[in-house]
């Protein structure tokens, strides 16, 4: 476990912007940087924040405002698999 210690000041700040709960909202602050900087993907999100699923991170990353990781090199790629698994797609 990781301990950040912080001046008074500091943490009257944050808590007044953030709640009382610190470390939860560090560990979301955390979450949401790692997946918007593609350091943490969906299913990671999920297992740090005790989520069950991807899926269910990304619902929480996007009610905090956070865009999918999704391109559209990315869209290509799932319909290039799409089209070889179901050829009559075409």
């Amino acid at each position: 476990m990781s301990t950040v210690h912080l001046p008074s000041e500091a943490s009257r700040t944050l808590e007044r912007a953030f709640g009382g709960n610190l470390d939860r909202a560090a560990l979301e602050a955390l979450a949401i940087e790692g997946y918007r900087t593609a350091k943490l993907s969906a299913g990671e999100v999920a297992r740090v924040l005790g989520l069950e699923t991807s899926l269910a991170a990304q619902k929480w990353l996007t009610e905090h405002g956070v865009d999918a990781n999704y391109s559209m090199d990315d869209l290509e790629r799932d319909r290039e698999a799409l089209i070889k698994l179901f050829p009559d797609l075409r």
